[in-house]
């Protein structure tokens, strides 16, 4: 097998410079095989022996590279890693009788029925305003059902997001006492409730299974379908984290209905990030049933033809396109992502005016600077970079910010290029439902969009 692919030989023993070519190296690739609870190599293309019960024997996809050579053995080893999890759209999910809180993230029928004849426990970590809301249905829905549980009300909000709450959610866990593989932590609340207890669950013995119910339109849409959890450090947004995936994401639009207008216009935000970067439908959507979306709270209406059921046809495809990009990309390991649009500036501008700015009004205010950047640079056209800005505005969105400077702009940019590899790695539309990521956009067109936007969208948003 040729050196390179599947593993890259490694200095050992101390050596710090590559062999030179004539080296005596010896290669072998081993698959590892399970026989009576013991992992055995075998070499790549030979037969498993004969004397091990063929119907016992186990295959990981595993593999174990070797390299041998005249400065000692080098190891590889590639190991993937599976993850599955489940969002699940569902209606009245704190009914007693719907049992989707509690069993809905498991996927064998038989595991169910295991389950269902102990006691389960639930430790839930709740948003304290959505306590105050729904923690009395909360509460009467494991009680009605026989659970033990304990509910931990907390304040979840930037300024919070640290990793002090993650320790005080970690000892309320250790006190409780939960089953590591079938109790799995609930986090019921926006966006930054569901990242601090995606980071509790991913250390609590290395990584526990955690289920989210996302409370906001911005973490129905957004934080609640990837893999990603964090916490702000040194002032730096998610500057702590890793990706761990939810057991399941459970989502029930009524509880939109309990926010406040400003909070559905910024889900908006990240809704119009993925209609803009690739579905030109959503973005129609938008532009035509945005208000009526305000208005309704994202609340399915009867009897309103004229706008169909707008906002679950918004949602799902909202979900749809992110987890179309999430899926394939889950850890980052290509960091050209077109999810990253209105992600490049936002994150030093939303840690700066804390907390006048909400997360997807400065995500807005990104992607309305992009808007301009992009048309400077011939990628799209007047029309729509008007009806860009238009439909930002119907959604009641910021499109301007005076904090928003071109030194913060240029320090952005800077983290950018130095934390994606030397490139700068900008997510740009190429229309309306198209885009592509550039890594080639200069310092003077950057300056004239700069201009050009302020000119137009600073009086907008005054």
């Amino acid at each position: 097998m040729p050196a390179g692919d599947l593993y890259t030989l490694t200095p050992v023993r101390g050596t710090t410079k590559p062999e030179t070519a004539g080296t005596r190296t010896k290669q072998k690739e081993y698959q590892l095989i399970q026989v009576k609870n013991t992992w055995c190599c075998v070499e790549s293309g030979q037969d498993i022996p004969t004397t091990w019960n063929q119907d016992q024997v186990i295959v990981s996809q595993a593999k174990i590279g070797e390299t041998i050579s005249e400065s000692g053995v080098s190891w590889t080893v590639k190991t993937p890693i599976y993850f599955c999890y489940k969002v699940i759209e569902t209606q009245n999910l704190l009914d007693p009788n719907n049992k989707t809180l509690l069993y809905g993230h498991v996927s064998d029928p038989q595991e169910i029925q295991v389950d269902q004849k102990k006691i389960q426990k639930r430790l839930v970590v709740i948003d304290l305003t959505v306590d105050q809301l729904y923690g009395a249905k909360v509460r009467k829905y494991f009680e009605a059902n026989n659970v033990t549980y304990k509910i931990l009300p907390l304040e979840t909000t930037e300024e919070t997001k640290s990793m002090e709450l993650v320790l005080t959610i970690l000892e309320e866990v250790h006190k409780f006492g939960i089953d590591r593989r079938t109790e799995p932590i609930i986090a019921i609340g926006g966006g930054v409730c569901l990242d601090v207890v995606g980071l509790a669950a991913s250390l609590y013995r290395r990584r526990t299974p955690y289920i989210r119910v996302p409370t906001t339109l911005l973490s129905y849409v957004d934080a609640s379908v990837g893999a990603k959890n964090g916490v702000n450090f040194c002032n730096c947004k998610n500057k702590l984290g890793s990706y761990t995936p939810p057991a399941a994401t459970f989502l029930d639009r009524s509880f939109i209905q309990t926010i406040p207008r400003r909070q559905i216009s910024n889900g908006l935000g990240e809704i119009l990030k993925m209609a803009l970067m690739k579905h030109k439908r959503l973005f129609e959507l938008l532009e035509s049933h945005g208000k009526y979306l305000l208005d309704t709270k994202f609340q399915s209406r009867n009897g309103l033809a004229s706008h169909g059921d707008a906002a679950l046809t918004t949602t799902r495809l909202a979900i749809q396109t992110m987890l179309e990009e999430l899926a394939p990309n889950l850890w980052e390991d290509d960091l050209e992502r077109l999810v990253d649009y209105g992600h490049v500036i936002s994150p030093e501008l939303e840690m700066k005016v804390l907390p006048a700015l909400m997360h997807g009004e400065a995500v807005n205010i990104d992607m309305a600077f992009m808007t301009y950047v992009s048309y400077e640079s011939g990628l799209i056209s007047a029309d729509e970079k008007k009806r860009t800005i238009q439909c930002m505005r119907t959604l009641e969105l910021p499109v301007w910010h005076k904090d928003c400077t071109l030194p913060l702009i240029k320090k952005a940019l800077e983290e950018r290029f130095k934390h994606s590899g030397g490139k700068l790695r900008l997510p740009l539309p190429t229309g309306l439902g198209t885009a592509e990521i550039f890594n080639d956009i200069n310092e003077d067109t950057m300056k004239r969009a700069f201009k050009t936007w302020t000119e137009e969208c600073q009086e907008l948003s005054s």
